[in-house]
């Protein structure tokens, strides 16, 4: 397939696996095959100082260093790292996690609710809107891209295992945080979507083009379900530390 070209760019697409810029540039050790990359804010460096987690890299951004570990989880290597927010710059991370040997690759992180769901309620995405644009580099245009369906059934044995109720789901992943409008959010309750988030889609498009593995695991945060009055809650801060360790249980079944 070469470049198919288009009146609007962002629908252009070259499946080429080879680009100018490559996620492997950098004279690095090979990463663990399995990767935790989750969105749980300082919930990483927690873990990291606590497990005596070896630093194994580093990713550079313009903004701040992203540090990369390596624990032993259930007798398993495992690469740790934490994702930044936003599709573009969490796949640019996840890709250069994947050049240096990751392939298998569980996430977690919050969601806005588009339902009545309550704050800290666990969900596992099992398809994502494309309302973003870095999945559009990495997969022909679509409206969603579905989740691999074996770590689904990761996902689902080490919640049921943590006692963790949970809903499988549709997830919107949208660019524009500031853009969810009532209109909008109405259609996407519509269409069927109970979340709305800024990654999963992108990340999911990722893994499919690197033939590598790839889950997520959301939890509830902020409320959309009314568009007359939108609660932001607690954030879903208080799912971080159970959502980091059902990562790493998921991922070591994998």
């Amino acid at each position: 397939m070469a470049l198919v070209k288009n009146e609007i760019p962002i629908l252009e697409y070259d499946d080429s696996q080879t680009a100018v810029i490559m996620p492997n540039r950098k004279n690095l050790y090979g990463f663990p095959r399995k990767a935790v990359f989750p969105f749980l804010s300082d919930e990483i460096e927690k873990y990291a100082a606590n497990n005596c987690c070896e630093k194994i890299g580093e990713f550079i951004s313009a903004t701040k260093l992203y540090p990369i570990y390596k624990t032993t989880y259930k007798g398993k290597e495992i690469c740790l790292c934490q994702a930044p927010v936003g599709a573009a710059a969490a796949v640019q991370i996840m890709d250069y996690l994947i050049g240096y040997g990751v392939k298998e690759i569980i996430s977690a992180g919050c969601c806005g609710a588009l339902i009545d769901i309550g704050e800290n309620e666990f969900l596992i995405p099992t398809e994502a809107l494309r309302c973003e644009g870095t999945s559009y580099h990495y997969l022909p245009p679509s409206r969603t891209v579905k989740i691999n369906a074996v770590v689904l059934n990761c996902i689902k044995q080490a919640l049921t295992e943590n006692d963790i109720k949970f809903t499988e789901c549709k997830t919107w992943s949208t660019d524009g945080f500031y853009r969810e409008t009532k209109e909008i959010v109405e259609y996407r309750k519509q269409e069927g979507f109970q979340v709305v988030e800024m990654e999963c889609s992108a990340l999911a498009a990722c893994a499919e083009f690197r033939k590598v593995t790839f889950g997520q695991i959301l939890f509830t945060a902020d409320t959309l379900a009314d568009v007359e009055k939108y609660d932001e809650r607690d954030w879903g801060t208080a799912s971080f530390p159970i959502a980091l360790k059902a990562c790493f249980d998921a991922v070591s079944k994998i």
